[in-house]
């Protein structure tokens, strides 16, 4: 008897069946939607206030400077930010509101039942939802990239260097799996949460604190963990490097660690550099692409095993749901 119950408690066919239906369904909800396109319209005035600052200072410094179109996104004028300033804060609001009432309001509008009654698993549902989300980032940012890329062209009169290409294709991947992390957790709290404005100011509340407190708190942690008893050399190294480690435990640190070597290539390390770790590096020459991959490698790593730990997490959770309403 226990082993017929155990028969009819398997599953039957793949529990991806249907994944490709929710993904193209949910990618069509948050591209019409209201507030994916306040968002869009926020993140183009951005784009094109800070290229167009950009633009007016490569001219006025010369347009034969070598990687002009990573400056495109680098260069700032005051009271506006580089381009990939106001990123580190847009890409995870952006990520939130795609995800904060992705499996909370299907409960809310009591569909849950009826979706799931259809020959699709929860496993589809749940990844098709996330995948959704992580397209539309993707083509979001695609979007504006080739945007700027195109205003490049038109203001500037010179084609990028496949250096240029290269290392913004690779600033591309980085900023969807920025957003991939937000993304997770919006989704994490909206199958822990039943109200959808619980789950976001949730998330919101887990943003402020890598992004405000989160360095003083790892200051703090690195003189209590590494007190400098002596004032000895070893002892302030030793402190520093421990903040620096946990300071990197922030989406936000890798990101921005990420961002500042891929789009300058003149950076040679993200850490402390010893005058004797310098001996024979010629200050100012630009690395090759390669070079800045592997110094970033470790970061790009983290911010995909962070997305997959969290996704994880939100999966787990949503296996052990009540689903009745």
């Amino acid at each position: 008897m226990a082993l017929a119950e155990r028969v009819q408690s398997r599953r039957e066919g793949s529990p991806w069946t249907g994944l490709w239906a929710v993904v193209a369904k949910e990618m069509a909800d948050h591209l019409t939607s209201a507030r994916m396109r306040i968002l869009e319209l926020l993140i183009l005035l951005t784009a094109g206030g800070t290229v167009y600052v950009a633009m007016q200072q490569i001219r006025s410094a010369g347009i034969s400077e070598q990687f002009v179109y990573l400056r495109l996104f680098t260069l700032a004028q005051d009271p506006l930010p580089a381009l990939v300033g106001f990123l580190v804060f847009l890409v995870p609001l952006i990520a939130i509101a795609l995800g904060f009432d992705a499996v909370n309001g299907e409960f809310n509008r009591k569909t849950m039942s009826r979706i799931l009654s259809q020959p699709i698993y929860r496993d589809a549902l749940l990844m098709g939802k996330f995948l959704a989300g992580l397209f539309t980032l993707a083509l979001v940012f695609t979007a504006i990239w080739l945007l700027i890329f195109g205003m490049g062209m038109i203001g500037l009169g010179v084609a990028p260097g496949s250096e240029d290409v290269g290392r913004l294709l690779w600033f591309l991947v980085a900023t969807v799996f920025y957003g991939g992390i937000w993304l997770a957790l919006a989704q994490m709290f909206s199958v822990t949460f039943r109200q959808p404005a619980t789950a976001a100011l949730a998330s919101i509340a887990v943003w402020l604190f890598f992004t405000v407190f989160w360095e003083i708190l790892a200051g703090l942690l690195a003189q209590a963990l590494r007190p400098v008893q002596f004032g000895l050399a070893q002892e302030i190294l030793g402190q520093a490097q421990l903040q620096m480690t946990l300071e990197r435990f922030s989406p936000n640190t890798l990101y921005a660690e990420s961002m500042v070597a891929l789009l300058n290539p003149t950076v040679r390390s993200l850490g402390l550099v010893l005058p004797s770790q310098l001996q024979g590096a010629i200050l100012g020459t630009p690395l090759p692409l390669s070079q800045s991959l592997l110094l970033i490698w470790p970061h790009l790593t983290g911010l995909i095993a962070v997305t997959i730990l969290i996704f994880a997490l939100s999966y787990v959770l949503f296996q052990r749901q009540e689903i009745r309403a």
